[in-house]
This record gives structure tokens, sequence and C-alpha cells, in this order.
């Protein structure tokens, strides 16, 4: 047995250092992965209902694509247009900065900042003054580097292939993987894969959606308050919810010092926190027992240290996965952690009482 775990732990490690090596061709087929993971239960209810494999696959597929277009289609525009009037409105920021809050922290605190903001006033100053010849240089250099922006589109097109052809064949590949696994090792395997297709059913289908309603919240009451760029600090919040607590803190944050540079009035900010804190008791009463539940249950700072870990290791790809990965460690440590709770090695009395009682008549 001990050979065996041997063996087991070589093939992973060679398994990994595979990956690694191969990394930066691996993100169309693990976006494709998610996205064939996200579509194969609907694809099963509808062959329950009498569909064909294919048929079905296609459906989905088509719902996909489509939602997936439209969202691009309708958020893209408005996040791009918001993004290019913050970049416009920095300098005026940082001199209502230099000439509003800088003289009332000099006052309470006695700390001479005005040098400090002026440097950094006139860098974005110069470096905007840079920002026209800067994009014409990407440019031409991304039409010089024309193999590699065939390659960039070519990994992107590769998308909607390899998911159509996952989920068509998603049941019979989850099949050939049961079989394949040890016999002795199946029951306890299976455990765990179950395990860890409800808490990446929970993350993926959760709090994806949790993230996105959050974010749409935030986004639709800040844009009726008339708050600058409220679509863009919206999701912004949205998207930084993954982690708990820090989307609300972010986002009424900047939201709330972009309320008050625009308005000049305290009174803004209560309809900014209003609108966070709506956010949190629709997230808090209907969202998170909805979707979520206590499936999940990583730690906050076990959030930020996956996401910081499979960046350093895997760049965009290994964000992309850490969380869904740092789930499935989860538990796989849950059910090691039981196992160590029933050994001998944690309560030997408790097993040496046990043996003596099944060797007694």
């Amino acid at each position: 047995m001990q050979k065996q775990w041997w063996v087991a732990t070589g093939v992973a490690l060679v398994v990994l250092w595979f990956f690694i090596s191969i990394e930066p061709v691996l993100t169309p087929f693990f976006v494709s992965m998610i996205l064939a993971y996200l579509g194969d239960p609907l694809a099963d209810r509808l062959e329950e209902v009498g569909l064909t494999r294919r048929l079905s696959v296609s459906l989905v597929f088509l719902l996909l694509t489509l939602a997936i277009g439209l969202t691009l289609l309708l958020v893209i525009p408005i996040l791009g247009r918001q993004l290019g009037q913050l970049i416009e409105a920095l300098p005026m920021v940082l001199n209502w900065t230099q000439r509003t809050v800088v003289p009332r922290i000099q006052s309470l605190t006695g700390m001479d900042l005005s040098t400090d903001i002026d440097q950094i006033r006139q860098t974005v100053v110069d470096n905007w003054k840079e920002t026209g010849s800067f994009a014409a240089g990407l440019l031409a250099q991304a039409s010089r580097s024309g193999l590699a922006l065939i390659a960039w589109l070519a990994n992107l097109a590769l998308i909607p292939v390899v998911t159509f052809y996952l989920l068509l064949d998603w049941d019979s590949i989850m099949a050939k993987c049961r079989a394949s696994l040890p016999r002795s090792w199946e029951p306890s395997l299976v455990q765990l894969a179950s395990e860890c297709d409800e808490v990446l059913s929970a993350f993926l289908r959760g709090q994806l959606i949790v993230m996105l309603c959050l974010g749409a919240i935030y986004a639709v009451g800040l844009t009726l308050l008339g708050v600058s760029f409220g679509v863009l600090i919206g999701m912004l919040a949205g998207l930084a919810s993954i982690v708990p607590y820090l989307g609300v803190i972010v986002g009424i944050s900047v939201a709330g010092l972009v309320a008050f540079f625009q308005f000049g009035d305290w009174l803004i900010l209560v309809g900014v926190a209003a609108v966070f804190g709506f956010g949190q008791f629709v997230e808090t009463v209907l969202l998170q027992p909805k979707l979520l539940g206590d499936k999940i249950g990583l730690h906050p700072v076990a959030v930020i240290f996956a996401v910081l870990a499979g960046g350093q290791l895997f760049g965009f790809t290994g964000v992309l996965l850490a969380l869904p990965v740092a789930a499935m460690i989860m538990v796989v440590l849950r059910y090691l952690h039981g196992h160590y709770k029933n050994s001998s090695l944690y309560d030997a009395d408790r097993h040496r009482h046990r043996r003596e009682d099944e060797e007694s008549p």
C-alpha cells in the first residue's frame, strides 16, 4: 500500500510539472472545462425530457453563447466609456485633493503633504501627455508581433470549439474516469468527487451569480443616485465580493469618495451607504441562503492566499482556477482530518480500548 501511495504521489508531481510547463496554452482549455461543467446539468435535464444528447448540448451551447455575447455587448461599452471618463478626470481629482483634502489633513496631523501631492500630480500629468504615443507604440508592437496576435486569437477561437465537444462527451468522460479508478479506492474517491462537485457547484453556479447580482445592484443604485462611474464602481465591487466583505468595503469607500467629490454634500454619502446596505441585505437574506448555504466554507484569508498563490504559479490561469482548486483541496483536507481523528495516532487509548472490547468474549 505504501508503494502505491509513493507511485501515486510521483505521478501527481509529474502531472503538476507538465501543467506548469504548458501553462501558456492551458487557459482556453480550462475556460472550456468550466463552461462545460456549468452547462452539463442543464444538458442532462434536457436529455431527461426526451432530447438527444447532441440536440441538448446544442441548445445549451446556444444559450451560453447568447448570455455571454449579450453581457459583453451591454456591459463592455459602458465600462469602457466610464473607464475613459475616469482616466480623464484623474488630474482634476488630484487638484481637488491638493486644494481640499491635503490642507485638512495637515491641520489635523501637522504633516506637510503638499510636496508629495505635487510630485504625484506632476507625474500623472507628464504621463498623460505620453498616453497617445504609448498607445500608438503598443498597437505598432501588436502589429509587428503578428504571430503572437494570431496565437491569441486562435486560443480565443478554441474556447467555443473545445466547450462544445467537452459538453457533448462530458458524461462519457466522467464514466471512463470512474471506471479507471482502482477498485479498492473507488468508494472513497467517488465520495470525495461527489463532495468536490457539491462545493464546486456552490462556488461556480452560486458565488458567481451572487457576485453578478451584487454588481448589478450596486451599479443600478449608484447610477440612480447620479454618481459618476456608477457602473464601473458597482461591477468592481461585485467582483471584489468574492472575498467576504471586501466588495462592500472597497465599493462604499470608492463610491463615497467619488460622490462627495462630485456633489460636495455629506447627504449623498447616506444614499451611497443605503445602496450598499441594500445589497448586503439581499445577499444575507436571499442570495447566500438560496445559492450557497454553508457549502464552500473558505475563510477570507484562505481566499486571498489562494488567489495570490494561483497567480504566482500559473498567471491568469491560476487566478481563474484558484478558488475552485482551493475548494477541492478543502474537501480533501476535511476527509483526511476525519481519518486522522479516527486513527490511533490521534487517540491511541480509544483504539486500545476498542481492540480490548473486540477481543474480550
